[in-house]
């Protein structure tokens, strides 16, 4: 079972998919309270259901099943931007993502042009057409 059934049933289909064990281990709360927390009025309910992660899968199902409005909800998940300048710091200091963002903080453009420099390793770009 792929989570995004659960989501579609809890959101439009209203139907009980979870008929067995082996549905009931391939429901990912995490995911679907994420799918949920998208939304105003279905926010609470997936707040309610972290808060409560040591009820069983099947109940949780149900209650979000059977507490959320049937309505279409769709929204494409957040995604981190990815900046080139951190590849460029992780490189050539050798830092983590996170002390990377931090150090590209304190270098100026000078700085960074004299990096990209010493990092670079040739090749040929590709162009677009």
């Amino acid at each position: 079972m792929n989570p995004f059934e659960y989501v579609n049933a809890i959101n439009t289909s209203k139907k009980d998919i979870m008929i067995d064990d082996l549905a009931e281990k391939a429901y990912v709360p995490f995911t679907i309270n994420r799918s949920l927390s998208y939304f105003n009025d279905t926010v609470l309910a997936a707040n309610e259901m972290n808060k409560h992660h040591h009820i069983d899968n099947k109940l949780k199902f149900h209650f979000l099943l059977n507490i959320v409005r049937k309505r279409k909800r769709f929204s494409k998940w957040a995604k981190a931007e990815q900046i080139s300048d951190i590849d460029i710091v992780k490189e050539y200091y050798g830092y983590s993502d996170e002390k990377a963002r931090q150090v590209l903080g304190l270098l100026n453009d000078e700085q960074m042009t004299i990096l990209k420099g010493k990092v670079y390793k040739g090749g040929k770009v590709a162009q677009r057409k």
